[in-house]
Formats: C-alpha cells, structure tokens, sequence
C-alpha cells in the first residue's frame, strides 16, 4: 500500500487549519506544513498534528512554496490541500479503499475539487486536480498564481472529493497583485497564465483589459482547449460589463469554433436571446444545453445545474412569456424534481398554482 505525505502551505489560518489536518491526519503516513509568516497561532496548532513544520520567505509565488513543501517530503505520494480545504466522511472510505488497490505504477490521482455549493451543501462548481502526485522531481509546479503540475506519466481519474470550504476571506487583490508583479518585472505570462490573469481582471471589473488579455488569449494557437471555451465564457460577460452586448453574443458563438458546445456556454446563449425576447431561440439553445453530455474528465470548471436544473427553470420561462403555460408548468416541475427545495421551482409552483394549469 502506498504511503502518503500531506503537504500544506499556510499563513494566518488558525480559525481553519486544524479542520484541514484533522479531516485527514489518520489517512496520511506523513504531514508537512510550510508556513509563509504566520503572525497568529497557526504553527502552535498545526505543531499538535505534525514536527515537519517549517518557515519559507514568501516570494509572492505559489508554486514556489508548493515545491519547497513538496521538497520535505518522504513518502511514495505527495498530496496537497488548502488550509480551508477537508475531506468531508463521506469520502474517507473510498481514500482507503484506493490506497489499498493503487497500482504502483500510477503516477498522479486526479480528484474532485468541490468549491461552490448550493443551499443543501450539494456541489454546485467542481473539477478535477491533481491531487496524489508521485514523490518524484520530476513533478514541479508552475505558475505563480493558480499553479499546476501539468498530469503526465500515468494518471488516473478518482471520483473522491476534497472540498473547499472557506471560512475567512483572504486579500481578493492578492492575485492580481502578483500577476502584476510579474508583468512588472518582464517576465511573460505562458498561456494558461495568461487565461487566469485575464479572470481575474474580470474579478476586478477591469473589463477592458480583461477583453485585451482574453482576446490575445484566444488568438493563440498555444493554450488549452477548456481554457479557451472558458475565456469565450468571461469575454463575454466582460462585454456585458462594458455594454456591448453583441459582442458578448458573438464570443459565445466563438466557443463552438473549438470544441462542441457546452451546456454552460449553450445557457449563457439562451440567456441572452431570453434577456432580448426571441424566446424561440432562447428554447433552442436550453433544450440544446439539456442534450449536452457532462464531461467531468475534461479538465474544465463544470457546471452541473447548467445540465439539467438550469435549462429546465429557464425553459419554463420560455414557454410562459409564448403563452404555453401548461409546458411551462412541466418544465417546472421537472426543475423541482431535481431541487424541490429551490426557491425559484418554488415560486414557479405558487405562480402556476394560482392559475389552476392542471
């Protein structure tokens, strides 16, 4: 059975990182904790879990720590998680059982990151990362901010999930900070960092540059196909922000010259022709986005109410503003089969109610 170190980088988390250590420390043979400048009781809580606990100049760059956490390990795999990350019990079962049936000769663990949840703690935005990598140095990470190891070698797919639950907010000008550090000093941005530097302008609301940066993007013929779509995503809202809402619509349009569509773009789209009235159209493109396969094995952020709940609550507005009040109320109801608890399948149901549509 492989043996497992867990590598944490940390500063100021003393209100979470016991959570963290504590959801894992009996499924893991080691815990490494590099903290970057706590000022709070961080190391005197993380020093009850582990001894490996070591202090790192923060440098402003996040793969940087990762790797010199990574570097203190000692056993066949390292796994990483955030301060604000646990592994909820539901899953502590299924980590054993694929420590237990690991083949040595698997060199990453692709893992469900859960990071958004919706009223009834369900995910509602997840993808996959790696999550066991082979204690080799081979393995680096890169990217100052929303570092990665690029999956190589052999690597495989576990539906386990780690899940992202934060309690504190951190600096929301952190990233783009570093990002314009790293501008300032002349280095280049590759193309995946380049698609993250450009979100998180749109964070900002800088939305003209975020436009320049993700446009120069999709220019390229370097970078990944799911950051591509993803980019066509975020333009488009930035060209909502700046008022230009064709634009916004041909951007969408533009995701479909990479891959097939997804059914979060498929959605934006219907939006759109909702928002502007051509409900027919607006119809076309959820029942096009209630057709679409999820593919969770892509790499990309997926969605997963964008396949079914979303479409279906909007289809239902569709075929009410037409006047079909009796497909509106089925669509509903269909919406409610999957969130009954949903304030707006709720509301839907009051409305409907009230006109007796049998």
């Amino acid at each position: 059975m492989p043996t497992i170190s867990l590598c944490v980088i940390v500063k100021n988390e003393e209100g979470q990182i016991a959570r963290c250590l504590e959801s894992v420390r009996e499924l893991v043979e080691e815990i490494i904790v590099v903290d970057t400048g706590s000022a709070d009781q961080t190391i005197e809580i993380v020093s009850q879990y582990t001894s490996k606990v070591y202090s790192y100049p923060w440098k402003d760059d996040f793969s940087d720590a990762r790797n010199y956490s990574f570097s203190k390990a000692s056993m066949d795999y390292c796994m990483w998680m955030d301060a604000d990350d646990i592994l909820e019990e539901t899953e502590k079962d299924k980590f054993l059982q694929l420590k237990q049936t690991l083949s040595p000769d698997v060199d990453i663990v692709m893992m469900k990151y859960n990071t958004s949840f919706d009223e009834t703690g369900k995910p509602s935005f997840s993808y996959f990362r790696e999550r066991w990598i082979k204690n080799c140095p081979k393995y680096q990470w890169i990217g100052a901010v929303h570092e990665v190891i690029p999956p190589s070698g052999n690597v495989i797919y576990s539906d386990i999930a780690v899940s992202h639950k934060k309690i504190k907010v951190n600096d929301p000008d952190r990233n783009l900070n570093i990002y314009r550090k790293v501008l300032a000093e002349g280095k280049l941005l590759d193309p995946r960092q380049q698609y993250y530097f450009g979100r998180e302008l749109y964070y900002h609301k800088q939305y003209e540059e975020a436009v320049s940066v993700l446009e120069e993007f999709l220019s390229l013929e370097e970078g990944w196909i799911e950051n591509k779509i993803e980019a066509c995503a975020i333009c488009a809202k930035c060209y909502y922000g700046l008022g230009r809402e064709q634009c916004a619509l041909n951007t969408l349009l533009r995701s479909m010259s990479f891959d097939l569509p997804r059914a979060e773009l498929c959605c934006d789209i219907g939006k759109y022709f909702l928002d502007h009235g051509d409900f027919h159209i607006a119809t076309y493109w959820y029942k096009t986005a209630l057709s679409r396969p999820k593919n969770e094995y892509a790499g990309g952020f997926v969605l997963p109410d964008c396949y079914d709940y979303v479409p279906l609550l909007q289809l239902c507005v569709c075929y009410d503003k037409m006047g079909d009040r009796k497909k509106a109320k089925e669509y509903n109801e269909r919406a409610g089969a999957l969130k009954p608890y949903s304030k707006s399948y709720l509301y839907n149901k009051q409305y409907f109610d009230s006109l007796e549509i049998s």
